[in-house]
């Protein structure tokens, strides 16, 4: 069955960081394009980071850029979402999906999703 699972959200204080990671069951995560979605409350889910499978080329949103890293762990085979210098904007439930061919913005280009995990920035 194929599953996948973020994990690492959490509350923090503007200024601090979070490490998201997403693990895939069912299949090789390192053989497809991934891409890390966010839906803030009363927002619509939006695209913030993506890695794609051929050179590992990175992609971000320009609110984040700077700020979060996408990157592999091979030996793990997860996706990393390292994110710094969060901020009350960065409130969240954050998504790992992948893509059906290459890194893109739209959630129809992505077939698998996880359930999410939620990232509470609050002083």
């Amino acid at each position: 069955q194929v599953q996948l699972v973020e994990s690492g959200g959490g509350l923090v204080q503007p200024g601090e960081s979070l490490r998201l990671s997403c693990a895939a069951s069912g299949f090789t995560l390192n053989h497809h394009p991934v891409g890390w979605f966010r839906q803030a409350p009363g927002k619509q889910r939006e695209g913030v980071a993506c890695i794609s499978h051929s050179y590992d080329r990175t992609y971000y949103t320009n609110s984040v850029r700077g700020r979060f890293t996408v990157s592999r762990d091979n030996a793990e085979d997860t996706v990393i979402l390292q994110m710094n210098g969060l901020t009350p904007d960065d409130t969240a439930v954050y998504y790992c999906a992948t893509a059906i061919d290459d890194c893109s913005w739209e959630e129809y280009e992505y077939d698998y999703w996880g359930q999410g995990t939620r990232v509470t920035v609050s002083s």
